[in-house]
This record gives structure tokens, C-alpha cells and sequence, in this order.
């Protein structure tokens, strides 16, 4: 699997559904959808972006529809597709090149929305290879459920991701039928992304109840061997602990780390938030960086521009997706570009 900060083609995302409007967001769908467009609208500069939009739902809503807010929109394509959600990095296709002629292939992994956590998830099941279709690349469906939010790569062979996650029995068997194990795990993990040194965190953010401590919360590889982490330096937060540990682990792997010590915190449509900075975005010449207006937003902006040199830092307003249970890194997914 080619590392984020490699070129690519193309961003994917998937549009905010009614399938969610009440389930999701409680009655706060135009909201999601505007933070949805704000995210498009800072990388369609960079890189061109393909929205999926939910059959039916194209220009559904008036102020707040797809063809409203994005439809006029330079390097944004609309593209209907069946789906039932908008977290695209995780039910999406995940594109791996050969090692030696450097053809692509999208990896369509089982999901199943988070341990069956919402339902139905028929068609987001299935959308990893109707992207694969309507880009004309070849796919393949690999035999367990793995989300691409739930790992980060380096593009060398080296995959971080976290127990808490990876060996969840809700996200079922490995193939045989065998239980999630480490041991179990790894090898998949070679075979479907290349994954020669898996580096195993302990856990997620405390509050990632819904994706049971996916790794994009936590950690971001910003070239080959060189780690950002989320840190937490109030000492009352369960996070400062887990965060601790996974910059220990992180280290003791042999790979550089640099943490970002402050995990804002906001108020947002009634309910307090988690706002990672690390659920960020790498493209073309960009990172999209999640903010809040918290006094250290432009101390870890000016971090994350020291460790992508050469990129335009570009801050969206992460508040709304967060209360949805995310960030801008969930809601893209790369398509790398041909060698």
C-alpha cells in the first residue's frame, strides 16, 4: 500500500445520507453536509475529488443538496453510487500497487459498520468495488473486515494500527474461522498490503467508541519512518496515558516520533468533542488539518507544516465531523497515482 503522502490521482469521498440524517446526526444533516463540502472545497485546488452521492439524494435538499453546494465547484465530480454512509476511508476501496511493475489493484475489505454498530450497511459493503468498476481498475475482495481508518502505512512495509481494533471480535473471524489474533493477522496483512513490520498500539482515543480506537485518531506517517502523534498533556484525560504508550510503542519500534501535546476539546450542536489535529489529510501538495479555534491550533499547524515540507497547511473547521465521530482523514480516501 503506497503511503498517503505519495501522488495520487483523485480523492474519493462519499456524501452525508438521509439513510443517517436521525441515526447519525440528529436531525443535523445540513450541517454534516456543509462541513463535508468545506473538506472538498479545500482539496479540489490540489487534487481532483470524486463525491459519491447516494442515488436520489443529488439535489435533494435544497441550500444544503450535493449539486447546491458542490455541483459548480472546479475539480469536484458527482458521481451516484449506492451508499448508505458518508466514511469513505473505511468502507471505501484501498489501492496497492505491485511491487514491481507498479500496477494498481483496489483491495475491497469485508465491512460490516463498525461491528454492526449501524444498520443497514448493505450498499457500503459493497461500494469498494463499485468505485473500483466505475474507475476501471481491477479489484479483489479480501476474506475479513478491516477498515482503512483502522491502520496507517508508510509505504515501505511499515503498518501501525491498534489491538483494540484489529482483534475486536465484533469485526468476526479470520478466514477458517479462526479468532482475531495478532499472529492470525499478520500475515493477512503482508499478503493484501505489503505490511512487513506491523507496529501494534494498544488502543484508540477513549471517546472513539464507535470504531473501537481506530489509528487515524492517533497517528499520521509523514515520510518513511517518521511518525506525528497525538498527545494530550492534561493529566485529568484517560487519553494522556494511552497516548503516552502509543508514542512508547511508537519508539521502541524504531521509528521518529514527534507529538503534538494538545487534544482540543469543543462544544458542538449540544455535545462536548473530541478534535484530534492528527485526523488529518495528506495530498498534493496539501494537509488538510482539523481545528477548533482552540489557543493551540496555530502552534500545531505550524508543527504539522515542519513535517510535511513543501505542502500548504489548509485548517477546516473540524467540530461538526468530529460530532459525527471523525474527522477529515475518515472521510477521504487516496487513489495513488500510476508509477
Amino acid at each position: 500500500m503506497p503511503a498517503e503522502t505519495d501522488p495520487h490521482e483523485r480523492t474519493l469521498m462519499a456524501w452525508p445520507t438521509r439513510t443517517r440524517e436521525h441515526t447519525l446526526w440528529n436531525g443535523h444533516l445540513v450541517e454534516a453536509r456543509r462541513a463535508w463540502a468545506e473538506v472538498a472545497t479545500a482539496i479540489a485546488p490540489f487534487e481532483p475529488v470524486t463525491m459519491v452521492v447516494r442515488p436520489g439524494e443529488l439535489d435533494d435538499g435544497g441550500a444544503s443538496s450535493a449539486a447546491t453546494l458542490l455541483g459548480s465547484r472546479v475539480g469536484v465530480e458527482l458521481v451516484e453510487l449506492p451508499i448508505d454512509d458518508s466514511w469513505l476511508r473505511d468502507s471505501g476501496p484501498i489501492v496497492v500497487a505491485d511491487a514491481a511493475s507498479s500496477a494498481r489493484t483496489t483491495v475491497a475489505f469485508g465491512f460490516n459498520a463498525w461491528g454492526e454498530k449501524f444498520e443497514p450497511f448493505d450498499d457500503d459493503a459493497r461500494i469498494a468495488g463499485a468505485l473500483a468498476d466505475h474507475f476501471d481498475l481491477p479489484s479483489t475482495r479480501a476474506p475479513f473486515v478491516l477498515e482503512g481508518g483502522s491502520i496507517a502505512v508508510d509505504g515501505t512495509g511499515v503498518l501501525v494500527t491498534t489491538e483494540q481494533c484489529l482483534l475486536h471480535p465484533n469485526r468476526g473471524t479470520l478466514p477458517g474461522g479462526t479468532p482475531r489474533t495478532r499472529a492470525g493477522l499478520e500475515p493477512l496483512l503482508r499478503e493484501w498490503l505489503g505490511a512487513t513490520t506491523v507496529v501494534w498500539l494498544a488502543a484508540g482515543l477513549t471517546d472513539d467508541a464507535d470504531t473501537d480506537g481506530h489509528a487515524d485518531n492517533i497517528v499520521a506517517f509523514v515520510a518513511p519512518g517518521r511518525v506525528l502523534v497525538q498527545g494530550c498533556d492534561d493529566t485529568t484525560d484517560p487519553d494522556q496515558a494511552i497516548l503516552g504508550e502509543a508514542a512508547d510503542r511508537l519508539r521502541a519500534a524504531g521509528l521518529a516520533v514527534t507529538v503534538l501535546p494538545v487534544l482540543p476539546h469543543a462544544s458542538c450542536l449540544g455535545e462536548m468533542v473530541e478534535v484530534p489535529y492528527l485526523n488529518l489529510y495528506a495530498g498534493n501538495g496539501f494537509v488538510v488539518v482539523p481545528v477548533t479555534g482552540h489557543p493551540a491550533d496555530d502552534d500545531a499547524l505550524a508543527t504539522i507544516a515542519e513535517c510535511y515540507p513543501g505542502r500548504e497547511v489548509v485548517p477546516v473547521d473540524g467540530t461538526v465531523i468530529a460530532y459525527g465521530g471523525g474527522g477529515p482523514h475518515c472521510i477521504t480516501q487516496q487513489v495513488p497515482a500510476c508509477a
